[in-house]
């Protein structure tokens, strides 16, 4: 048997909760400790430090609305998961259980409390999610990427400590690379990415958008696009007409590098997607998710447009000639991309892995 202390981890299964985990993880073995992640079937499609060996699915449902037969569903799964969840901790006997956000923390949290493990969370927006505000008061120590989270709760701002968001390696050897704004008629390198909730808006808006330029930016531009599966032939047809450089896909799993290596970003504002954004130092157009019920992609944005490192867009501001202008302004003079490069630069952390390590090994007494 190995001696070393195990840490669970413990994330939904998309790339906002995993990457943090994966983050932490590779800390945490760089530092002697074993580590295991428990989440749900959505992970099994991301490579990286979570070998299949290394994990365990454990159940559960996030909640949809208030349709009683929803509600009633989330229920059950969520109690097949804690009782799941009970027994892996019993058997791992972990020295910890960090929670990343998601649903699918719930059930190895409740578990940890249930057995006397320490728990905490770790939230990477500027409001607390809901299943981390569930969680709050029930464990022993909450880390959050962005400071004052919590100021307005004194009973949990004593048990808060600002960390960042940890960044998988990927995103440090990306952070490494200096930003080179456009040469005056050279290529201006665009990277759309929308995330699983956003792709489709993206979709709607920057084809035509790009066909509102001046044809001679459509020359200069090398576009990378996220682009789902059923909105691809239209999408390729707006950029074969303009003759447009454009890669498109549903999903690239070498994002880091090229965040790196584009002028210019359009997004979404998930709390990964910003953290990234930050601790690489990239100019970007944020276009928070509406109709969240904590806004929390809009407080994100918030904090890179605040430090004039973003350009943050409502969604019902978010049209073809809004966008069509802004990057025509980019193009124009590249000195100001340059400038919220610098700015998102400085907003960025990239020591919050080991921060939240040394956090880590303080509540676990290891």
């Amino acid at each position: 048997m190995d001696s070393k202390p195990l840490i669970l981890l413990a994330a939904g299964g998309t790339g906002g909760h995993l990457f943090p985990a994966e983050a932490l993880g590779v800390e945490l073995i760089r530092r002697g400790y074993r580590v295991r992640l428990a989440t749900d079937s959505r992970a099994v499609r991301f490579s990286g430090l979570f070998t299949p060996d290394m994990t365990d699915v454990v159940p559960s449902e996030t909640v949809r609305g208030r349709n009683p037969i929803a509600l009633a569903r989330t229920g059950i799964m969520l109690g097949y998961g804690l009782i799941t969840a009970l027994g892996l901790v019993r058997r791992l006997k972990p020295a910890a259980v960090i929670g990343f956000g998601g649903y699918p923390t719930l059930p190895p949290l409740l578990a940890a409390r249930l057995l006397g493990v320490p728990g905490i969370i770790h939230d990477a927006n500027a409001v607390l999610g809901r299943a981390n505000r569930f969680l709050s008061g029930r464990v022993s120590a909450i880390a959050t990427s962005l400071p004052g989270v919590l100021d307005r709760d004194p009973a949990l701002a004593g048990k808060t400590t600002t960390v960042g968001t940890p960044m998988r390696p990927a995103i440090l050897t990306a952070a490494g690379v200096p930003y080179e704004p456009p040469l005056p008629n050279g290529p201006l390198r665009l990277l759309v990415v929308g995330g699983s909730q956003g792709a489709r808006v993206m979709s709607d808006i920057v084809p035509p958008a790009i066909e509102k330029l001046e044809p001679a930016l459509w020359s200069r531009l090398e576009l990378t696009q996220q682009v789902r599966e059923e909105d691809m032939s239209r999408v390729r047809a707006v950029y074969d007409k303009l003759k447009i450089k454009a890669e498109l896909a549903p999903f690239f799993s070498d994002l880091p590098a090229r965040l790196a290596s584009t002028h210019l970003i359009v997004s979404r504002s998930g709390a990964g997607t910003v953290a990234e954004l930050a601790a690489i130092g990239r100019p970007s157009i944020l276009v928070p998710l509406p109709g969240a019920i904590d806004q929390d992609q809009f407080a994100n944005a918030g904090v890179l447009s605040q430090a004039d490192g973003a350009i943050r867009i409502v969604q019902s501001d978010f049209t073809p000639d809004r966008l069509a202008s802004e990057i025509s302004a980019f193009a124009a003079e590249p000195s100001r991309l340059t400038a919220m490069a610098a700015n998102a630069r400085k907003v960025g952390r990239l020591d919050a892995a080991e921060r939240l390590a040394d956090l880590v090994a303080k509540v676990a007494k290891i």
